[in-house]
Order: structure tokens, then C-alpha cells, then sequence
């Protein structure tokens, strides 16, 4: 299928450049889609973030070249590693030795091998879904500027959720509620800019509260997946199988635009919310 040609495509452009610069942008490309899907996708295929993925790599091949006599320094240099000190500890942190004494004859290393991408559809367990076509609307809510890094922002994300449930945000939001409504969590990742903005908040057609901002929300596809259980591993393992079950046979692809999680639910033991992704028809 093309869907997994492209995601091949984008990792044979990752492991020709181990030794130089590599692009998450440009990856995506290859995959036809943006940069936080690509590197959402990788992450839920793979089981590994796509920083760590190409961490792994390079370290693996460094340890070839000091095997091969190359010096410390230059195997430093070639993965993208500043300096010698920043090198080792990466470098130990994953094969247990110095990079010194990997140059030794007889010494143990860790080697991961590059990933390819096949398709297998098991089946196991059905996927809840509908396809809704929604028209621009209106969030207002508290905002979270991300980086381009999938691995960071899933740190930072929780905390912030957090710190605004500790500090009363959540709730001051929460009581602009109308019946109906559920609590949103919209992560905006276009490529256009140099960051991802996540949003908590809820729709609002109208005035935005003190404190509070504002943005709209483009008219989308979206492909919508409810869910129930604790918080966040439910909604995690449902995002997972929306790109390795439901996606690869399902006729379309992820859209640039907002990803959005709609929490309907106060109990996060059991809560009840909706994933809703972005879509438009496959090209196959």
C-alpha cells in the first residue's frame, strides 16, 4: 500500500542521513503528511519516539566506526554530537562502556537495526468510529507553545494539564460550560510555523474571558473515535490503534489541521471522551 511505501520512503531519507542533518519536515513530506503525524505515526508503529529511533541509529553505527579504528572525536562529530563529553554519556547510556573502550577488541555492543514498515491487518477487536464533516468554530481556552519534538511536547503536555487543574484554570473554564459540551484538548500542528500550539478549552461563539484566548478552528473531516476508561493510557491505546489498525485500511489519511480530544467525562478514572483526527481521502 502506498500509505506504508511513503513511511518507508521517508525512513530510508532518515538512515542516508545518520552522518549529516536530517529534517522532520522533510520526512514528512516523504510520507505525505505533517510533521507531528509523521512523528506520531512512527511513534505508535514503531513502539519508539522517532528521536530515539535515530539516537539508537546513530549510536549504533558509531560504535562500527570506533570498532573500525576511527577516532573519538570524529565518530562524535559525524552523529551530531558537539563535544566528546556529550558523545560518551549518550554513548554509555546506551552500550554501557565508554567510547574508548568500545575501540577495544572483544568488548560488548548493543546494535539496532534500521526499521521497515509492512502492513498487517489482524483484526482482533472492532474500532467504534463515524466520519463527520464540521464546519469553522470558535475555542477559547488557556494555550501551551510546543516545540517540534513529539518526545518533549508528551512530557510537557501532562504537566501542563496539571498545573491548570492545580491552579484553578480547568475549572473556570469548565464553568463556561453549556450542557452537552465536553472539555478540549487541541494540539494545532501545521507546518507552517516553527512550533505547535496545544490548547485547553472549550467552544465559545462568543466574547473570550479575562485571561483566557481565543482561536478558531478550521472546517475539517474528521474521523471521530469515542472511548471510556482511566486517564491518559485509555485514550493513548486509542490513538495508537487509530494509526496501526484503523488508518492503513481505512481510504484516507491524516490532514493537515487540529487534532482535538474532547473530554465529556469529570471522572478521570473512567472518563469518557472522543478523539477526533483530521482527515482527508487517500490519494491510492
Amino acid at each position: 500500500m502506498q500509505w506504508i511505501e511513503r513511511l518507508n520512503e521517508a525512513l530510508l531519507y532518515i538512515e542516508d542521513n545518520l552522518e549529516g542533518s536530517i529534517s522532520y519536515e522533510k520526512a514528512g513530506q516523504l510520507a505525505n503528511c505533517s510533521t507531528y503525524h509523521f512523528q506520531r505515526m512512527f511513534t505508535y508503529v514503531a513502539g519508539i519516539p522517532l528521536g530515539e529511533y535515530i539516537r539508537r541509529r546513530r549510536l549504533t553505527k558509531a560504535a562500527l566506526a570506533l570498532q573500525q579504528g576511527q577516532k573519538v572525536l570524529d565518530v562524535a562529530l559525524l552523529y551530531g554530537y558537539d563535544s566528546p563529553t556529550s558523545f560518551t554519556r549518550a554513548f554509555q547510556a546506551l552500550h554501557g562502556l565508554t567510547p574508548s573502550q568500545a575501540k577495544k577488541e572483544g568488548m560488548s555492543l548493543k546494535a539496532f537495526p534500521k526499521i521497515s514498515f509492512s502492513l498487517t491487518i489482524k483484526g482482533e477487536q472492532e474500532m467504534e468510529y463515524r466520519i463527520e464533516r464540521k464546519e469553522a468554530f470558535r475555542v477559547v481556552g488557556v494555550t501551551l507553545k510546543l516545540e517540534k519534538d513529539m518526545e518533549q511536547n508528551m512530557r510537557e503536555v501532562p504537566v501542563f494539564w496539571n498545573k491548570k487543574a492545580q491552579d484553578g484554570t480547568i475549572a473556570r473554564i469548565c464553568s463556561y460550560m453549556k450542557p452537552g459540551q465536553g472539555l478540549l484538548g487541541l494540539c494545532t500542528n501545521g507546518d507552517e510555523k516553527d512550533y505547535w500550539v496545544y490548547t485547553i478549552g472549550i467552544a465559545m461563539e462568543e466574547g473570550t474571558p479575562e485571561g483566557l484566548e481565543s482561536q478558531v478552528v478550521d472546517a475539517a473531516l474528521w474521523a471521530i473515535f469515542p472511548g471510556r476508561g482511566p486517564m491518559p493510557q485509555t485514550i493513548q491505546e486509542v490513538e495508537r490503534r487509530i494509526v496501526t489498525d484503523w488508518l492503513p485500511s481505512s481510504g484516507y489519511e491524516f490532514a493537515n489541521g487540529v487534532d482535538m480530544e474532547v473530554y465529556l467525562d469529570a471522572d478521570p478514572t473512567n472518563q469518557s471522551f472522543e478523539v477526533w483526527m483530521p482527515i482527508k481521502k487517500s490519494k491510492e
